[in-house]
């Protein structure tokens, strides 16, 4: 079954019907990188605190490790989120959306999710025809990041 009938399938299944995980990653539509988008949000507060990439290894080791692991596409390597800031993701819950192109983490944050220092990386607003800062520095990201 290609990829686009696997998801289309899913879309008239009833609730409590599953496939197995394996089968639904191998069906996963992953860009010409390999990659797949994922947005991090809060668990408990629905918070949307970032979007970043993964690829199939950093799917499965947090999916194995329940801690929060990307794909760097600057840095060309896994990403593990905390590991030089301390600032982790707790893996509550993942979703893929109808098409299975779009990962969802509910995930525990600790401290800031943003390089900048800032909770989440949407801090700016579109107001009018300005675009405004509206969230706070939370962390200097020299003490984060040791820049």
């Amino acid at each position: 079954m290609s990829g686009n009938a696997f998801w289309q399938q899913l879309e008239t299944g009833t609730v409590g019907e599953s496939v197995s995980l394996d089968e639904a990653l191998a069906q996963i539509p992953w860009n010409a990188d390999g990659l797949i988008p994922a947005i991090a949000q809060q668990y408990d507060t629905g918070e949307v605190l970032m979007l970043a990439w993964m690829n199939r290894e950093a799917l499965e080791e947090t999916l194995d490790r329940e801690r929060v692991c990307y794909w760097s596409r600057s840095r060309q390597q896994l990403w593990r989120k905390g590991e030089s800031s301390g600032q982790v993701q707790v893996l509550k819950e993942m979703r893929l959306d109808c098409d299975g192109d779009t990962l969802l983490l509910l995930v525990d944050q600790t401290g800031p999710a943003c390089h900048t220092g800032r909770r989440g990386c949407f801090y700016n607003l579109v107001q009018g025809d300005r675009l405004v800062v509206d969230k706070p520095v939370l962390i200097d990201p020299e003490s984060l990041y040791g820049k």
